[in-house]
């Protein structure tokens, strides 16, 4: 039996769903099973990058189909780039498949199911679908096309969706709350897996501040930082950053010295940094730093250079999308604010465990009092940072998912 893979990025790619794949494919290979991943020879961190078209790394055989460059600043490019994906992966996948292998089907790009499902019933092989995200719930969320047209191009999509997703063996879901939107889209609750998201407790580990090189060369001296990892998309609120921050200076202005010197710390990049960044200079705020994406082995510095980290999500996104950056701020030892909906899933997580505090979106006052909190109670802070490392080390671990997901595939491979 071959384990094949489907997703638009994989290693040496540094984005969120490749690194979730790549963990995983080289770690089942590393177990004796046969994997193929089927992707494309781009990298998201840069585009301009090509990829050999076929390599063997750590004993996964890569497939790395062709596709344009238009990119993801117009939507016609990315339709473009995403038609050629499908088409290339398609005759790759074909090519690929024998009976009784299993097709494991991600959301980069979106409606991947659609494309493995016939395929992989052609080809009487089993077909897992890894969602990362539930689409097209997701653009109709964002707004993304409005009118009678559009609904309809949404009613069709989700109709094959489901199709695509029902006669699968299993779908994973990487939260409680995306496997409840599985089942109300008809998908039966035996066909519906639960394995979250995780993070590499070995490679992510805390790094006390005087012994962390990159915030010395970031120059965050004895400030208490408030970090953002990662991608900051459309589905991430800022809005309601830039008011605590505004709040915060104000405040510090009039009770100099008698506050603690807050900084937010922005590593990463996504179509909204950009904004950010610009109503930040118009509004004269002056404690924001921002840094690029770090490579994987700088990522425990990078995750440990902030004392605590900040979680967006929009309310509607819920279930749809369960931001995997919490799981490295775990690893890290570090708590985490999340502004969203106070009973979504990183609140959740974050309450259960103990490790992080939640605020509601547009909340600006207490998201900057929760940061004073913080930031005058190092003990408070100290403390849930352990919970959350002890979250990560039983619960959020690579190891851990790697045995869910071995479980599954042998569950498959005896039925």
């Amino acid at each position: 039996m071959t384990l094949i893979f489907l997703n638009r990025y994989f290693h040496p790619d540094h984005s969120a769903t490749s690194q979730m794949l790549t963990d995983l494919a080289f770690r089942l290979a590393r177990e004796g099973r046969a994997v193929t991943v089927i992707t494309s020879r781009q990298r998201y961190d840069a585009p301009d990058v090509s990829l050999p078209p076929r390599e063997v790394l750590e004993g996964v055989r890569i497939i790395r189909v062709w596709t344009t460059r238009f990119g993801r600043d117009r939507l016609l490019g990315r339709a473009v780039d995403y038609a050629t994906f499908y088409a290339a992966a398609a005759w790759a996948l074909w090519r690929a498949a024998r009976q009784g292998d299993v097709i494991v089907a991600k959301t980069d790009p979106p409606m991947l199911s659609v494309l493995a499902a016939p395929l992989a019933r052609l080809r009487r092989a089993h077909l897992v679908n890894w969602l990362q995200d539930v689409f097209p719930e997701v653009a109709e969320a964002l707004g993304l096309g409005k009118g009678r047209l559009s609904a309809t191009a949404y009613a069709l999509l989700r109709w094959l969706r489901d199709r695509s997703l029902r006669c699968a063996d299993v779908n994973v879901a990487v939260g409680e709350r995306m496997a409840e939107r599985l089942a109300s889209a008809g998908v039966a609750r035996t066909r519906i897996a639960v394995i979250p998201n995780w993070a590499d407790g070995g490679l992510i580990r805390p790094v006390p501040h005087a012994e962390n090189a990159l915030r010395r060369e970031w120059g965050l001296a004895e400030a208490f930082v408030v970090g953002y990892s990662g991608n900051l998309g459309r589905a991430h609120e800022f809005e309601t950053i830039l008011g605590a921050i505004a709040a915060l200076e104000r405040r510090a202005d009039a009770a100099r010295p008698a506050l603690p010197r807050v900084l937010w710390l922005f590593v990463g990049g996504g179509a909204q940094l950009g904004a950010l960044r610009h109503e930040a200079e118009r509004r004269g705020l002056t404690s924001l730093r921002f840094q690029p994406y770090q490579p994987r082995e700088r990522l425990a510095e990078s995750l440990s250079a902030a004392d605590v980290h900040l979680v967006s999500l929009r309310p509607e996104l819920e279930g749809l999308i369960v931001p995997s950056k919490a799981y490295g701020i775990a690893a890290a030892g570090r708590p985490a604010i999340f502004i969203g909906d106070e009973n979504g899933e990183i609140a959740g997580m974050l309450k259960a465990h103990g490790c992080g505090i939640s605020v509601p979106l547009g909340d600006s006052t207490r998201l900057a009092a929760t940061v004073l909190e913080l930031a005058a109670n190092p003990e408070l802070c100290r403390t849930m940072g352990e919970h959350a490392r002890a979250a990560l080390t039983t619960t959020y671990d690579v190891s851990v998912g790697v045995r869910k997901w071995a479980a599954l595939l042998d569950r498959l491979q005896t039925n």
